[in-house]
């Protein structure tokens, strides 16, 4: 995981000052390195009945399209708001400057699919929480998260503690 943790790039005081950012683009150019994150990330959810892939926009497309293409699963895009031209269902929740929204179609899930989530980063846990949510809402079931890196400092961990959640680098 050394080599994978090298390729996360820190950015100080981005978006705003005091923030350290984690730059997944130099993980990302590097092919073999992104091959080995992406199976790395599926491994363990391979004997788990898995039968959908859902990600966040927009790093969660990245990981989340690889895996599901590795899987050979079905892969939905959980959008922000105005982005989907079908009938979508949507979840609203807090940021620590403001509010957001996720949306999926009203048919991206069947009944009783057991869904992956796959984001690039776990930190505070909103984003991730509303998408289980919104997975839930449409009437399938969360059967983990997954995350290429997860803050532990922000403590995201604690706001999904009624699903497993697994990351493969920590900071």
């Amino acid at each position: 995981m050394d080599r994978l943790k090298s390729k996360i790039r820190d950015i100080p005081d981005f978006p705003k000052p005091g923030i350290i950012f984690k730059d997944i683009t130099p993980l990302v150019k590097d092919p073999a390195a992104l091959r080995y994150a992406v199976h790395q990330l599926l491994h363990p959810f391979l004997d788990r009945n898995i039968t959908a892939i859902a990600g966040m926009e927009a790093r969660g497309f990245i990981f989340g399209s690889l895996v599901a293409w590795e899987l050979g699963l079905p892969f939905i895009p959980l959008r922000k708001p105005g982005k989907l031209p079908y009938d979508v269902q949507s979840v609203s929740y807090d940021l620590e400057y403001g509010s957001a929204a996720l949306e999926a179609h009203i048919d991206a899930f069947e009944t009783g699919d057991r869904v992956l989530l796959i984001d690039d980063l776990l930190a505070t846990g909103g984003t991730a929480k509303a998408s289980c949510e919104l997975v839930e809402k449409l009437g399938a079931k969360v059967a983990a998260c997954a995350f290429i890196v997860e803050l532990d400092f922000l403590e995201g961990r604690e706001k999904l503690k009624d699903y497993e959640v697994y990351s493969l680098l920590h900071f």
